[in-house]
């Protein structure tokens, strides 16, 4: 028989889920465990899939969008290394649960979403005055509110666009997942000179971002 959804269910789950998925896979860092073990990320998927929440595989949230496996979150958060009080740009935010974790591990979020439907899951989840809900397409960004100390990509993407990388700080870190041909990479840098050169960290299927699409190669 199966077992109604609880509290104590989610509670059990989230701790399942950083034994089994994230300390055994690199992610160690205690800052980024303890906010992955606080936040319900249960709230941040449509009701009808809180029993799947903390299963390691990506969750559809619809309009063609999905909620990273667990363990990509964590990879990511640990590659960005946050720092309380840096101001953090969030692309893709979703239903919000990585904003709910940058707000945890003492960051100033401006989380962007183009899908109002998303982003009005996001804004019901977690309400704080540290999150900067920004409407609009995903590649632009936040301009406004630039320079960035960190910028998080939370999906896979095949090319970052000028515009963004524009918006982070001298020094600032960028994480992403990006596609190469039939496999997805994680990967991070650091503005330089005002350049961010990307390296890969590991190999894991991530959910992909619209408008982040190569350009179309001439044919001669």
């Amino acid at each position: 028989m199966a077992t109604k959804f609880s509290e104590i269910t989610a509670a059990d789950m989230r701790s399942a889920m950083i034994d089994s998925q994230l300390r055994t896979n690199d992610v160690i860092d205690a800052a980024v465990v303890g906010a992955m073990a606080a936040v319900p990320r249960e709230a941040h998927v449509p009701a009808a899939l809180a029993s799947v929440a903390y299963m390691d595989r990506a969750i559809a949230l619809g309009h063609g969008r999905a909620l990273n496996a667990p363990l990509v979150t964590g990879r990511l958060l640990v590659a960005a290394a946050i720092r309380p009080g840096q101001r953090v740009l969030l692309i893709g935010s979703a239903t919000g649960y990585t904003a709910a974790l940058l707000v945890r591990l003492g960051a100033d979020v401006h989380a962007v979403e183009e899908q109002p439907e998303l982003m009005a899951m996001a804004q019901a989840a977690t309400v704080d005055a540290k999150i900067h809900w920004v409407a609009g397409p995903l590649s632009a960004g936040a301009p406004d509110a630039a320079a960035f100390d960190r910028i998080i990509i939370e999906g896979a993407i095949d090319t970052l666009p000028d515009a963004l990388a524009a918006q982070l700080a001298e020094g600032g870190r960028l994480v992403a997942a990006r596609r190469d041909g039939a496999v997805t990479r994680l990967v991070q840098g650091v503005k330089a000179g005002g350049a961010i050169a990307l390296r890969s960290f590991a190999d894991m299927d991530a959910a992909p971002l619209p408008g982040f699409a190569a350009p179309a190669g001439f044919q001669f």
